[in-house]
């Protein structure tokens, strides 16, 4: 077993650093050692600390680790007090006097309701908490946090580690590229005035009819269906790969002296807890091994494993009470996209490349800009990172602009208590608003205003699962409406999630954080076999063919907390009956855009080009986004002559991550 120390270098130290400094190991281990917690657990804290901080000032040094340290202290005070009043409570009983909280004295709230209460004094159009969502206002103006009168912000709070959050406008190296992939390639470069017409071709290759089904309308035996059928398809693969036998494949919880080889779900033992080495079990279809349980002995072996994964295991199961694995077979990737060599020809022609051109200008390249929701700060309602994203579409004269959601987050604290003001705006009535009215506003203006200066952009919408404008509450989820809301012709309603074709390039794209929960749920037995952890997640979803593979997903409970006054997380609200539609259908995605909470990244992973841009704001500070250049695929005299050829866009597309 791995010490304390190796455990916290493993998961602290930032490569190409193998060790922590000695100061910070020491101060990591005293935490450990207060709060009695493991080294995986400290990790899960510090990566809801630096997602709750969202400032530069959360880099891994000593004095960030004492600001932790601190923070985690205080955390467990205000529990102990939250404790002690409630216990002091309960000995008050029904017979404690009531006491006032209001200037008028009343005590036991009857003339609520009663009294007038005074109008308030906002010069902007206050949006009334009736309407949609269940106002807090009361609690607020109790607390000292309700919303100014000038509308949008909240007061600026210190946190807990004595920091303030930073303003956008005093954000720190905007513009800064934290991140190259294919740094040899040159950036685009704007062209002296937009594209008269639209360089990119956008189509849609999953059937978006097919995401419009009644949510929260799942019939349990449709659901183990579901599961079923996936573990079946997966054994059919495996033998028609590995060319095997009817007869080699058995049930794993079935007592046997001969080897065999079983397809079946990891799951866990037990619902509560995380997965670990000892509590692995292989769930198998009723086909194969009429739904039965059985624990797995996977410690002569390496492997990672997580709940909901599919796996082909050889082993024997000798005492009839678990499967001894003795290997765990790969399973084998779907073909890579292509593309006629005529359709090649086309899209080359179509963004000004020629034929004959050994090389491509920088000015020929495709420019597209990918963002990921949120795109405001937890204190206002301004949407200044997405005006500042707009405007950089504007100067770069963007082919595409990929925003992906939330953009109207349910997260966010105003918009979660229902009590903000909107600006001026002679459209509305100020009694009259409507959260449509508010993203039109606050967000479709924005996009109108760019989609006028450039009208030859695409502009790509993808909801999410936290969208306060999507009726669909469940994972796979239907498109949002566009033009009802104030968005531009330019923009494309997708669903979440999706895979579209960009000229040539196939593209897929989920909102949810796959990634986040992957990195919580797995569990890897013996050496892994990619010590990478960005590296080695998106892998997953690659040999699973899903956009989520993971089942059941993450408690929403033990997911970061959010800066609403419940604390709770939306999570992954999952329609089983629906999995099918987050499958990948007929090869693998040249691109694949994964938002995350964990740190921004652009790599490449069995071909595949992987991009997690980053929130474009985080909770207390700015954030960052992608910016691709694609140059177009350059045919060989030998690839003339051929029907098919591979797109290769990693080779062709650089990548930038950059600070907003």
């Amino acid at each position: 077993m791995p010490t304390v120390t190796e455990e916290l270098n493993n998961l602290f130290a930032i490569p190409p650093a193998e060790e922590l400094p000695l100061d910070v190991l020491g101060e990591l281990q005293s935490i450990c050692r207060l709060h009695s917690i493991s080294a995986e657990e400290l990790s899960y804290k510090w990566e809801s600390y630096t997602m709750k901080m969202g400032t530069e000032q959360t880099r891994l040094d000593i004095t960030t680790v004492r600001a932790f340290k601190k923070d985690l202290q205080e955390i467990v005070e205000r529990e102990a007090r939250s404790k002690s009043h409630t216990r002091s409570a309960d000995r008050r009983g029904a017979f404690a006097t009531p006491r006032t909280t209001s200037k008028g004295g009343d005590v036991f709230g009857m003339l609520d309701g009663i009294t007038p209460v005074q109008k308030s004094s906002s010069g902007g159009n206050k949006r009334k908490a009736t309407f949609e969502t269940p106002s807090v206002t009361k609690s607020s103006k109790a607390n000292g946090m309700s919303s100014p009168s000038d509308g949008r912000s909240l007061p600026v709070r210190t946190d807990p580690a004595g920091q303030q959050p930073v303003t956008f406008a005093e954000r720190q190296n905007p513009g800064q590229i934290i991140e190259t992939l294919n740094g040899h390639l040159d950036a685009h470069e704007p062209p002296i005035a937009p594209h008269p017409e639209p360089r990119v071709k956008l189509t849609a290759n999953s059937d978006l009819k097919r995401f419009r089904y009644r949510p929260m309308a799942m019939h349990l035996s449709e659901a183990s269906e579901v599961l079923d059928d996936r573990i079946d398809e997966f054994q059919a693969l495996i033998q028609d790969h590995y060319k095997l036998e009817d007869t080699m494949f058995g049930n794993a919880a079935a007592q046997a002296t001969e080897e065999i080889i079983a397809v079946g779900r990891i799951a866990s033992d037990t619902p509560e807890g995380k997965l670990n080495s000892a509590s692995i079990v292989l769930e198998m279809s009723r086909r194969s091994g009429a739904g039965l349980r059985v624990p797995l002995k996977v410690e002569s072996i390496s492997s990672e494993f997580f709940p909901g994964q599919i796996v082909a295991v050889r082993g024997i199961n000798a005492s009839g009470n678990s499967f001894t694995v003795s290997e765990v077979l790969e399973i084998p990737l779907m073909v890579a996209a292509a593309s006629s060599t005529s359709n090649i020809k086309k899209f080359n022609e179509s963004i000004g490349a020629m034929e004959d051109e050994s090389s491509s200008a920088p000015s020929q390249a495709m420019n597209i800009i990918i963002a990921s929701g949120p795109y405001t700060a937890d204190d206002n309602l301004a949407f200044e990172p997405l005006h500042a994203l707009c405007q950089k579409a504007e100067e770069t004269c963007a082919d595409m602009l990929i925003l992906i959601g939330p953009l109207f987050d349910t997260e966010h604290p105003l918009l979660a208590s229902g009590d903000f003001d909107l600006p001026e705006d002679p459209s509305i009535e100020p009694d009259r608003a409507t959260l449509a009215d508010a993203f039109r506003i606050l967000v479709g203006k924005p996009l109108q205003s760019l989609a006028q200066v450039i009208p030859s952009i695409t502009i790509v919408c993808v909801p999410s699962t936290r969208e306060l404008m999507s009726k669909h509450v469940s994972w796979p989820q239907e498109n949002i409406q566009g033009r009802k809301n104030g968005l531009p012709g330019q923009a494309k309603m997708v669903s979440n999630p999706v895979v579209i074709s960009i000229n040539e390039i196939l593209v897929g794209i989920s909102a949810q954080d796959i990634l986040y929960e992957l990195r919580r749920e797995e569990v890897v037995v013996g050496k892994p076999k990619e010590n990478n952890l960005l590296a080695r997640l998106p892998k997953h979803l690659i040999q699973q063919r899903h956009f989520f593979p993971l089942y059941p997903p993450v408690d929403r409970a033990l997911l970061p907390k959010t800066g609403t006054e419940e604390g709770i997380a939306t999570g992954t609200p999952l329609d089983v009956s629906y999995l099918k539609l987050g499958e990948w259908l007929e090869a693998r995605p040249d691109m694949l855009i994964l938002p995350s909470a964990l740190p921004q990244f652009a790599k490449v992973v069995e071909g595949i080009l992987m991009v997690n841009p980053g929130p474009l704001s985080k909770r207390k500070g700015a954030g960052t986004y992608a910016q691709l250049t694609v140059y177009p695929r350059k045919l060989t005299d030998e690839e003339r002559g051929l029907e098919m050829v591979g797109h290769k866009l990693f080779d062709r597309a650089r990548v930038d991550v950059i600070r907003i």
